[in-house]
C-alpha cells in the first residue's frame, strides 16, 4: 500500500495543518483501477470505459423488476408524501410495509437473508419509493448507503456480518454518525472519543449531531477518537469506528431536529455516556474509521444522485405536458421562447443527470473499477443540476409551482408536489459531502498523480536523496506527457461513434487536455498554496465533470441509436451545445473572476461584524421517550409515539430483537 505524503505548506495555520494531516491520511491511496474521471483530469481518455455506453444488463435488471411493480402500486396506495410532509411523522405502517418489502435489506447478500441486490437495482428502488416521498427515501437512503450494512458488507469481519446483516434482514434500523455540534466536514477536531477498559472493551463518550435515523436506529456506526498518533511534528487524532447498539445503556436521544425539506427523517442528537462497546465491535481497525467512512461513500454518495435524476425526469415531463396545457398571451407558455428554454434545459439536463448516475451504477457493478472520482462526481453535478432544474421547474409554472400540492387539490388543480421536491432537494447539496467539499475532493483526486510524482519536493522532512529521486522521475514522466497535452488530439478518432456525437467526444477530449494544462500551470505556479485557491480549484473541477458528463452523453446517444432508438437524440444534443457554453465560461472566469476582491470584502464585512453568542450546548436538553425502528417494522409496535402509539416494554422487545 502506498503511504500517505503530507505536504507541507506555509500558508496554513496550525489547526489547518492538523486537519489537512488527518484527511490525508484517511484518504485511500491505492488506485484499484483506471478511472474514467481520473483519465479526463489528466488529459488522456480512457474511453473503452465509457464507450459503448454500460447499459443495465438485462437479467440484473429482471432481478427487480417484478419488485419494483408491485412496490410502485404499494407505494402509490400507501404512502401520502403530502401528509408525512406535514405531520412529520412516518407511519409505522409505511416502516413495516417497507420491511415486508425486504427494504432494510437491499444490497445485503441473500446469504444473510438480504436480497442481493445490484447497486443499479438498490438505485432504482430508491428512485421509486422518492416518487411517492423524499424522507421514507432518505430513511432507506441514511440506513443502507452510509448506515451499518455497507461497513460490514466490506470491512466487518465473519463474525460481525452473522450477527448484524441477518438483523437487517429482519428490519433493524441503522444510522451513521460522524458529525458533532463544533465538527462538521473537518474531523481532525473530534471529541467523541473511547478509550479500553481493564476487559479489553471500549467506553464511549460524547455528541453527535444531524444523525439521520439516530432517533429510531436500532444500531449505530460511531466515529470517535481513540488515541493520537505522531506523524513527524503533528500529533494527529486516530479516528475509529464502531459498532454501537442503541438499547445500551447510557445511549440517549436529546432531540429530534427539523428541517425544511423531508421533514420527517428521524435526525437528531445522540448522547453517549460511559456507554460499554465490545472489543469485537471495533470495525476493520483502530485509526482506521475515516478511510472506512470515505471508501463506503463511494458507493453510498450515488443514492442520492440517482434519486435527484428520477426527480428531474419527473419534473421534466409533467413541465412538458404543462407547456402544452397553459395558454398565455395566444400561445402555449413552452412556445414562448423563455419557457421554451426552460423546458428544454429541465429535459436535457434530466438526461444528462441519468447519464451519470447510471454509468456511476455500472462501474460499481463491475467491482473492479475505482469509482472515488465518479461517485463524488456524481453527487456534485446531479445535486447541484437538481437544485437548478427544480427551481427552473417552479419558475415555469409559476404561483402554482410555489403552491402546495394540497392547496392545488384542494381547489381542482393538478397536484403536483413542485415546491416540495425543491425543499427536498435543497439538503442534497449539503448531506454526504457539501458541494464545497467535493470540490476539494475532487481536486485533490485530479491532482493525485502530480502530488504523487512530486509532492516529496514540497515536504521539508524528506531528504535530498529522496528529492533528487522525485524530480528524475518527474522529468521523465512530464518529458512525454505535458507535449501531449498539445497534440494527443491527432491519436485520437473514437471509432465507435459517428456524426455529432463523435464531434462532441473530440471537443470534449481537447477540452480534458486543455484543462488538464491548466490544472499542471496552476499547480506549478502557485506550489501548495494553490490548495488555498478553493475558487479555481473548483471551476477546473466543474469543467472537468462537465467534459465527462458530456463523454457520456454521447456515448448513451449513439449506444441508443445503435440499438435503433433515436427518441433521445433530441436532448442529447441540445445538452451538448449547452454543455459548451457552460464549459467555456469557465475557463473565462479562471482568468477573469472577482476571486480577490470577495477575500478583501469578506475581510471587511467580517472586521465590522459582531461575534454571535455562544451556542447553550446540550446541557438543557432532557432525553426523549425512546421508540426503536425494529419494533416498528416489525409491527411489535403499531402506532408511533407521536400519533398515541406505545413502545413495547423494553424486556419485551429486547428478546424480540
Amino acid at each position: 500500500m502506498a503511504e500517505a505524503n503530507l505536504i507541507d505548506n506555509a500558508a496554513r495555520s496550525k489547526e489547518e495543518d492538523a486537519s489537512v494531516a488527518v484527511a490525508e491520511l484517511s484518504r485511500e491511496l491505492d488506485w484499484k483501477s483506471k478511472s474514467f474521471m481520473a483519465s479526463m483530469f489528466m488529459g488522456e481518455v480512457e474511453d473503452q470505459l465509457v464507450f459503448p455506453f454500460p447499459f443495465q444488463d438485462e437479467a440484473d435488471k429482471a432481478e427487480a423488476d417484478d419488485l419494483l411493480e408491485r412496490l410502485q402500486a404499494w407505494c402509490a396506495e400507501n404512502i401520502d408524501g403530502e401528509e408525512i410532509d406535514k405531520t412529520t411523522i412516518i407511519p409505522a405502517s409505511v416502516l413495516r410495509g417497507l420491511q415486508e418489502f425486504g427494504l432494510y435489506a437491499i444490497k445485503i447478500p441473500k446469504e444473510y437473508g438480504g436480497l442481493g441486490m445490484s447497486q443499479t437495482n438498490y438505485m432504482r428502488i430508491l428512485s421509486c419509493v422518492s416518487e411517492h416521498c423524499g424522507s421514507v427515501a432518505a430513511t432507506l437512503s441514511a440506513h443502507q448507503s452510509i448506515g451499518v450494512p455497507q461497513p460490514l458488507k466490506l470491512f466487518g469481519t465473519d463474525e460481525q456480518k452473522q450477527k448484524y446483516l441477518p438483523k437487517f434482514a429482519e428490519g433493524w434500523i441503522s444510522a451513521f454518525a460522524l458529525t458533532e455540534p463544533t465538527v462538521g466536514s473537518d474531523p481532525a477536531n473530534m471529541v467523541t472519543e473511547a478509550h479500553q477498559n481493564e476487559n479489553g472493551d471500549w467506553v464511549l463518550n460524547g455528541i453527535k449531531l444531524w444523525c439521520t435515523n439516530g432517533v429510531i436506529a436500532d444500531v449505530l456506526v460511531v466515529m470517535c477518537k481513540t488515541g493520537v498518533i505522531q506523524k513527524g511534528s503533528r500529533s494527529i487524532n486516530r479516528i475509529s469506528a464502531f459498532v454501537v447498539e442503541t438499547r445500551s445503556p447510557g445511549v440517549e436521544v436529546l432531540h429530534r431536529c427539523k428541517f425544511m425539506g423531508i421533514t420527517a427523517i428521524e435526525n437528531g442528537i445522540i448522547q453517549f455516556n460511559d456507554v460499554i462497546v465490545p472489543k469485537e465491535n471495533l470495525i476493520w481497525g483502530e485509526g482506521k474509521g475515516l478511510r472506512l467512512a470515505l471508501t463506503t461513500l463511494n458507493d453510498g454518495r450515488l443514492g442520492i444522485p440517482a434519486i435527484s435524476a428520477h426527480a428531474m425526469r419527473q419534473m421534466a415531463d409533467f413541465s412538458a405536458s404543462w407547456g402544452k396545457s397553459r395558454q398565455q398571451w395566444g400561445k402555449f407558455v413552452g412556445q414562448h421562447e423563455a419557457g421554451a428554454d426552460k423546458l428544454a434545459k429541465i429535459a436535457a439536463g434530466a438526461y444528462a443527470m441519468e447519464s451519470l448516475s447510471m454509468f456511476a451504477a455500472a462501474m460499481s457493478d463491475r467491482g473492479d473499477v475505482d469509482i472515488r472520482m465518479e461517485a463524488a462526481s456524481a453527487k456534485l453535478f446531479n445535486t447541484e443540476m437538481c437544485w437548478e432544474l427544480a427551481d427552473t421547474a417552479l419558475q415555469f409554472r409559476g404561483g402554482r409551482g410555489f403552491e402546495t400540492a394540497a392547496s392545488l387539490k384542494a381547489r381542482g388543480e393538478n397536484a403536483v408536489p413542485i415546491e416540495r421536491g425543491l425543499r427536498d432537494a435543497r439538503i442534497n447539496r449539503i448531506v454526504e459531502g457539501t458541494t464545497d467539499i467535493m470540490h476539494l475532493f475532487l481536486a485533490r483526486e485530479a491532482l493525485d498523480k502530480h502530488l504523487s510524482m512530486a509532492g516529496v519536493l514540497f515536504n521539508k522532512r524528506a531528504s535530498l536523496g529522496d528529492k533528487a529521486k522525485a524530480v528524475a522521475a518527474a522529468a521523465v514522466f512530464y518529458a512525454t506527457w505535458y507535449p501531449k497535452l498539445w497534440l494527443g488530439g491527432l491519436f485520437k478518432d473514437f471509432p465507435g461513434l459517428r456524426g455529432e456525437w463523435k464531434a462532441a467526444a473530440k471537443w470534449a477530449e481537447a477540452n480534458s487536455r486543455r484543462m488538464a494544462r491548466a490544472l499542471f500551470h496552476q499547480m506549478a505556479l502557485q506550489g501548495p498554496k494553490l490548495e488555498m485557491r478553493q475558487l479555481t480549484l473548483a471551476r477546473i473541477v466543474d469543467i472537468g465533470v462537465e467534459l465527462s458528463v458530456a463523454m457520456m452523453v454521447a456515448s448513451r446517444a449513439q449506444t441508443e441509436a445503435n440499438a435503433g432508438d433515436h427518441s433521445n437524440r433530441e436532448l442529447a444534443s441540445f445538452y451538448l451545445k449547452w454543455s459548451k457554453i457552460r464549459v467555456a465560461n469557465l475557463f473565462r472566469e479562471l482568468s477573469h473572476n472577482v476571486d480577490a476582491d470577495a477575500n478583501r470584502l469578506a475581510e471587511v464585512l467580517m472586521d465590522r461584524a459582531e461575534l454571535l453568542p455562544e451556542p447553550l450546548g446540550e446541557d438543557h436538553l432532557t432525553p426523549l421517550a425512546r421508540e426503536y425502528g425494529s419494533d416498528l417494522t416489525s409491527g411489535r409496535q403499531k402506532k408511533r409515539l407521536a400519533n398515541g402509539g406505545k413502545a413495547p416494554k423494553a424486556k419485551a422487545a429486547a428478546k424480540a430483537s
